[in-house]
């Protein structure tokens, strides 16, 4: 393997695998979706309306 060719396959093995942690860590560290408290509070979301 000649040297162009290392340095091409090492910086997107590098690349892909920080890329990998950086969103793996931003999914692990996002703040929780509020949810509401009952199921009368989802009453304002499309298809979760009581249908009579």
């Amino acid at each position: 393997m000649n040297t162009s060719a290392l340095v091409i396959m090492l910086t997107t093995m590098f690349t892909v695998t920080a890329l990998t942690v950086y969103f793996f860590w931003r999914v692990l560290n996002a703040p929780p979706k509020p949810e509401p408290d009952s199921y009368l509070d989802n009453d304002d979301e499309p298809g979760r309306q009581e249908h009579i």
